[in-house]
């Protein structure tokens, strides 16, 4: 609430949009941004309910006539979360349940989404991320997907999964290759470590280093330096990914192994699982 205090400050009249369960999103005209601030339940991680009202935000936006935004920001409402990654509980209970498709249909539902946002929408709009605390597994392959990835000093970053003998299955090593290299985002991967926002800085991962509380402000100020040159930035932007694109084909074939994979975890790695989702649910209690 706080965030949204310190926005309706600054824009008297920001346009609301009809609410959904788990998003907020809201139109900055002097900026034309749309920020969407994430606030999924009962955990701060990629449930389907919120995988599929991004998709749904995305259509809007797309569909629109009038107030079409040149900016979209992802932010979250969780105090110290940014988002835990993906939804546990159900990758554990198809798990149990030997249900491939089911797994292959989650994931896929989150390519859908993550591939929609690192095109842009289709609309050549620059989306960003902004990471204000914890960003794991498929929360930091979302954030990893925007053109522009800004973390607040003392947030933290990583992937998990290999903690309970899986990888991060949704884009993870296809995007941080991409932008660290194939060596670098393997070993970040498999490690399984948590990285400061300060060292992914370093290495490139995170594009912009904001101080604590000045994440939104970062956010303008990125906004206002990219309409200096937004001709060339955007030009760019799509030549790069011309010369090694993210594409569904390659996205399909890492989450058709990661489902895969997945069936074949053992009962202790799904009671390690068991044992993270009791630590997302302390979090937001």
């Amino acid at each position: 609430m706080e965030r949204q205090a310190q926005s309706n400050l600054r824009f008297a009249q920001p346009r609301i949009y009809p609410a959904y369960r788990t998003l907020d999103i809201q139109y900055e005209e002097e900026y034309e941004l749309s920020w969407y601030f994430m606030h999924p339940k009962p955990r701060a991680c990629c449930t389907q309910e919120l995988v599929c009202e991004i998709k749904d935000w995305f259509t809007t936006v797309i569909n629109a006539k009038t107030e079409k935004p040149r900016y979209v920001a992802l932010a979250s409402k969780a105090p110290g979360i940014f988002n835990l990654g993906g939804d546990l509980e159900r990758t554990c209970l198809l798990i149990r349940e030997q249900d491939r498709n089911g797994l292959l249909g989650y994931a896929m539902a989150c390519v859908d989404t993550l591939l929609l946002n690192y095109s842009g929408l289709g609309q050549n709009i620059t989306t960003i991320s902004l990471v204000q605390g914890d960003a794991l597994g498929g929360g930091l392959e979302y954030a990893l997907s925007s053109h522009v990835l800004i973390a607040e000093r003392g947030s933290k970053m990583g992937f998990p999964e290999v903690l309970f003998n899986l990888f991060p299955g949704v884009g993870a090593f296809s995007l941080l290759s991409r932008k660290i290299g194939a060596k670098a985002a393997e070993e970040m991967i498999l490690g399984g470590r948590l990285h400061t926002a300060e060292e992914m800085h370093s290495i490139g991962v995170v594009d912009i280093l904001a101080e604590e509380g000045q994440g939104e402000a970062a956010v303008y100020n990125y906004i206002s330096e990219e309409e200096r040159s937004c001709n060339a930035i955007r030009a760019f932007r799509q030549a790069k990914k011309c010369t090694n694109p993210v594409t569904f084909e390659e996205l399909e074939s890492v989450a058709k192994i990661w489902a895969d994979a997945a069936l074949q975890l053992r009962d202790k790695d799904l009671r390690m699982i068991e044992r993270l989702i009791k630590r997302q649910s302390a979090r937001v209690e």
